[in-house]
Order: structure tokens, then C-alpha cells, then sequence
């Protein structure tokens, strides 16, 4: 079964990271059968300072 690795930036709470594993186990068992158990989801949340788009820091004044 399907292993995902999800990284985004910090600051989603515990019961929005628990709705989010539940989603995504659900549809992966709906779409690819199997069972809950064998579905692993690791989240990494990264600080804003370590996450760049378009040469800017997402720790740095956006317009």
C-alpha cells in the first residue's frame, strides 16, 4: 500500500492534520483497495524561514 510524505508549512493544528490523514487514507483504500492499516502518511512541517517561492522566504514581507 501507498506510503505519502506530506510536507507544508507549520502551523495546521492537530484536528486539521487528523482530518487530513483520515481523507487521505479513505480515498486511498476507496481507489486502490486495501486495508486503513497498510496506508502510512508521514507530515513535515517546515518553518516559514526554510520555505522559498520565487527567490523570496515565506518568513520575509509578502506584497
Amino acid at each position: 500500500m501507498p506510503f505519502y510524505h506530506v510536507e507544508m508549512m507549520e502551523g495546521r493544528t492537530p484536528a486539521q492534520k487528523k482530518q487530513l490523514v483520515e481523507a487521505m487514507t479513505r480515498t486511498s483504500v476507496e481507489i486502490l483497495g486495501g486495508k486503513p492499516e497498510s496506508v502510512t502518511i508521514i507530515i513535515t512541517d517546515v518553518k516559514r524561514e526554510n520555505w522559498s517561492s520565487g527567490g523570496k522566504l515565506w518568513s520575509e514581507p509578502r506584497d
